[in-house]
């Protein structure tokens, strides 16, 4: 099977181009690889759950950043969210978030939080929450972060 390449379109383009060689006007689309970029460099301390905040490091930073960055890669690419339980010995200690865009594409930015001992069961679907209060400071935080990094023009 072929690599998918995934783009997030920063702007429209028209329904036709003057020629095949054509250049696309406006700025240049942001690949998956932008967008992962901005998410890591936007994650604090103060975008993690307030339970773990004091033990947040950047030795792991994406630790208990699940829900918020599987929330805004929502916003940016659409897709379902998926909730999987997290086990440690066989017994729940917590709820991991990633997303799918489609049929077995998944998107985990956060899975490397995870020490051997826990284990993530495969996930179901998820309803977006239409008004969600918890984690909403860190939500909207990790969100205006990430967006203020896309903004920036390509060094």
């Amino acid at each position: 099977m072929a690599p998918v390449t995934l783009r997030l379109m920063t702007t429209a383009l028209p329904a036709t181009t003057p020629g095949p060689a054509a250049p696309a006007p406006g700025p240049r689309p942001f690949l998956l690889t932008d967008i992962e970029a901005a998410v890591r460099a936007s994650w604090g301390a103060d975008t993690t759950t307030p339970a773990h905040r004091p033990h947040w490091s950047p030795d792991n930073p994406a630790r208990d950043q699940c829900g918020v960055t599987a929330m805004v890669l929502n916003d940016l690419l659409g897709g379902e969210l998926i909730r999987g339980v997290v086990r440690v010995d066989g017994v729940q200690t917590d709820f991991h978030w990633w997303n799918r865009l489609g049929e077995g594409i998944e998107i985990d930015l956060t899975h490397e939080q995870f020490a051997p001992e826990e284990i993530v069961s495969d996930g179901e679907v998820v309803p977006r929450p239409p008004h969600f209060t918890r984690l909403r400071e860190e939500y909207e935080l990790l969100r205006s972060r990430v967006l203020a990094r896309l903004a920036r023009p390509a060094a």
